[in-house]
Order: structure tokens, then sequence, then C-alpha cells
């Protein structure tokens, strides 16, 4: 439909469709391929790598297939609170689209401040110690929450070429790294003696709270959906662009974690900005330290779209909710003159810089950053579930067989139980798991106090809103 055509009064009809398949593929890796997860991941050693394979057959797979599903059957804003409130009725959808973006307030200081630790390596070596300094990289975080606001309030048409930076950004310099490990390898061999037996899972108490950040890492998939309104011909778009970055996002999750581990001893990776920490030793060992800087300068682009693309995607959750009445009706407004949910994105960066203001409070930064990756963990995974038990419940639904558009996944209702009980298997374990502190904790019981406190708050908080906005909506409907 056109814009001209398109009725004023109504919030999403207001919504252009601006973004192609390059712009989905890109958004898809800037929103889920992270080298903090790289880091993390070769902080743990040489396990990490099967953990890997197996995270992205029992996991990330089975995810692409759902989200390809419910995307193109439900090509509605809205995304994954669309899809559960189809399956399970209102209540269950604002559970699942509150869970989904609350999740953000946690998840963005810490993506915020492993974003602004690996821009300290902007100056090689000499910056490196700017990398555990509190001051930049509150700083440093509050700036870059800032640009990607700014840039999306403006409008997605210019907001989305933040995104395509930052899926360039964040592909290249890690492309970079595999390629000075491998010629630090053959001309020095690698910090790390790999052995099949090393590279088997442990179960290790002390490591255990990591395992379902493997599986977070791969999550974000389904984030572009919620701008299903936003994209040119969805069902189409949305396998392609997923299936594709899948595959990308994959290969170098696993092709990274061996690079770092060739040149840093993973007790010696730091979680946050060990792929930087890597990159500038091993350039530096090379004589080709400007290497190590234009992939830090390209990261922190990649960093910067990341942080857009999750601020672009999940602001488009509560603009719904607004506009169902199940949130205050601000949320449902569109900037008359950028035709953007900006109310919803205001307050998504307000939250967001309060709790990385909270998160400092009586810890170090390592600990306020693990803090905020298991609470995002948690609340994410929550909506996760809605997810693979709607694909599921809506098996049955006469549209799956008649609509043409559709790419469901394969192996009828055995297909459907699978890929959706395998989600559903990973996700409920990931939950359990984030609540034990890891091995190296200082103060376990104040980990665990912000901890629950954080995500039992967080909930009460949405059903707090959820009826009142039922009482006003009843009282609307009366009136």
């Amino acid at each position: 439909m056109s814009e001209t055509a398109r009725d004023p009064s109504d919030p999403k009809r207001q919504l252009r469709r601006v973004m192609g398949f390059w712009d989905v593929l890109l958004f898809c890796i800037a929103t889920v391929l992270g080298p903090r997860w790289i880091a993390a991941a070769a902080r743990n050693g040489q396990s990490s790598i099967s953990l890997w394979i197996l995270a992205a057959i029992l996991f990330f797979v089975p995810t692409a297939f759902v989200v390809v599903e419910l995307s193109t059957r439900f090509p509605e804003e809205g995304g994954l609170y669309v899809w559960t409130k189809e399956a399970f009725g209102d209540f269950h959808g604002f559970i699942a689209g509150w869970t989904y973006w609350i999740y953000t307030v946690f998840y963005f200081p810490g993506l915020l401040l492993a974003s602004t630790a690996m821009s300290a390596y902007v100056g090689g070596a000499g910056t490196a110690w700017l990398a555990e300094n509190r001051t930049f990289l509150l700083a440093g975080s509050f700036a870059m929450l800032f640009v990607a606001v700014f840039l999306n309030i403006i409008g997605l048409q210019i907001g989305k070429w933040l995104q395509n930076a930052g899926g360039v950004g964040t592909y290249i310099p890690l492309m970079m790294i595999v390629g000075v490990a491998l010629l630090l390898w053959s001309r020095h061999g690698s910090m790390t003696h790999f052995t099949w037996t090393a590279m088997l899972p442990h179960w290790n108490w002390d490591t255990v709270n990591f395992w379902p950040q493997l599986a977070f890492a791969f999550a974000g998939l389904e984030l572009v959906s919620a701008m299903s309104e936003e994209v040119r011909n969805p069902q189409r778009t949305f396998p392609r662009a997923i299936f594709a970055s899948g595959a990308l996002i994959a290969l170098m999750y696993i092709a990274g974690t061996v690079a770092v581990l060739m040149m840093l001893p993973s007790e010696a990776v730091d979680p946050k900005s060990g792929v930087f920490q890597a990159i500038t030793q091993g350039s530096t060992a090379l004589r080709m330290a400007a290497v190590g800087v234009i992939a830090a300068l390209l990261v922190t682009v990649g960093n910067a779209g990341g942080v857009g693309s999750t601020v672009a995607g999940i602001a488009r959750i509560p603009f719904i909710v607004g506009i169902d009445r199940h949130l205050p009706s601000a949320f449902g407004k569109i900037h008359p003159r950028w035709k953007t949910p900006y109310i919803s994105i205001l307050v998504q960066a307000v939250i967001s810089g309060i709790i990385l203001l909270a998160a400092q409070i009586n810890d170090n930064t390592r600990g306020a950053y693990q803090i905020l990756v298991d609470a995002a963990t948690i609340l994410y995974f929550i909506p996760f579930i809605y997810m693979y038990a709607a694909a599921i419940k809506l098996y049955v639904r006469p549209d799956r067989r008649e609509n043409r558009s559709a790419v469901v996944i394969p192996g009828g209702r055995l297909g459907v139980c699978l890929a959706g009980g395998l989600g559903l298997f990973v996700v409920g374990v990931g939950i359990v798991l984030s609540f034990i502190p890891p091995g190296d904790t200082s103060n376990k019981l104040l980990f665990e106090t912000k901890l629950i406190a954080g995500t039992v708050l967080s909930v009460l908080l949405g059903l707090v809103l959820y009826y009142r906005g039922a009482r006003q909506k009843t009282a609307h409907q009366a009136g």
C-alpha cells in the first residue's frame, strides 16, 4: 500500500517498508554475532568448541526453523508477541512481549560495557588498560547508547545503515582475527595445545554458569520479525536472510574461538574484550600492529550497529502492546515527522541507563557485567519458551497448510515437535544454570540477591502494568 493511501490515524500503517534482503541479513549478523561471546567461549577453554557445535545443532538450527515458520505465517509487526497472542491469548502474549522487552534493560548495559571495553583497543596496546577503567566504560557506554537511540528515532531508513555497518563491522574484523591467528600459527605455533579430549564438553561447577551464554549468543534471529511491516516482501525475504545469516554466524563463532585460543591461553582471556587482547598481541608479535587497530575500529562500529539493531527491533514490541492498550497508550505513538515508535525507544534507553549505573554498586566491572548477562539471559528465555510452545500449538491451525507463502518446518508434526521440544529443553536448562554464580564470584550471596531481585521485580512490574492496562481497556470499551 502506498504511503498516501494509508490511514494516518493507524500508527502501524504509518510505518515504512524500507528493509530488503541485505538489510535483514546484516541486521541478523549485527544482532546475533558478538565478539564478546567469542571472548567468553575462549575464556572457558577448548571445550567451548564442541559446545558451540552442540548449541548450533540443538538450539540454533531448530530456532531458525521455528522463527522462519512463524514469521512467514504471521508477518505482522510485533513478531514474538503476536505469535504468543495467537497461540495463548492476550495475557500470555503480554508476558512474552514484556519479558522480551524488559530483558534489554539488562542486555544493553552488558552489551555497552563489552563494546566500550573493545573500543579501548583502538589505540593498540597503549590504551588497552582502559578496558578495565570504570569511568571510561561508563562514558563510552552512554555515548554509544545515545547514538543508537538518536539514529533509530530519526527513522529506520537512516537507522538501518547503522545496522548494516554493524553487520559488516562485526564480520570483517573477526575474519581478520582468524587470518592473524593462522599466520601467527604458521610462524610461531599455537599458544594452546588442542586435543580431542580437551575439546569435548566438561562438567565443571566453576564454569557451568557460562553454558547458557552459548545458547544466548545464538539467540536474536527472531528480533527482525518484530519489524515485519517495515520489511519488503517479508515472506520471501525472511527465510533467505535468516538461514544465510545463521550459517555465517555459526561458522564465525567456532572459527573465532579457535583463533583466540591460538593466540592466548584461556586463563588470560578477558570475557568482555578478549578478542582484542588476542588480535593486539598477535598483530604486535607479527609486527602488524595496525591490523589490530583497524579491527578494533571496525568492531567499535559493529558493536554500535548491534546496539542499534536491538534498539530498533525490541522497541516495536511495547509499541504494538501500547496499541493493544496493555501498556500505556503513549507507547503506541508514532513520531509525527520520522514515523518511528519514539516513546518506546526513549523509555528503553532511560531504564537501561539506570540499570547500567545500578549494576556498578559494590561490584567490580567483571562482576557487574556477569550479573547483567545472567539477568538478560533469564528474562530473554522466558518469551522463548512461549515461542517454541506457540509453534507446537499453532501446528493444527488451517493456515499452516493453506498459506502458500509460509515456509514451514519440514517433517510435519514430528518436525515441529522436535524443533520446538529442543528449543524448550535448551532454554529451560539455560534459565536454571544462569542462577548458578561463576566459580570466581567473590560474593555469591550478593550475586544471587541482585540476580533474583532484578528478574522477579522485572516480571512483577510487568504484571502491575498489565492489570492496570486491562482495567483501563475495559473502562474504555464500557464507555
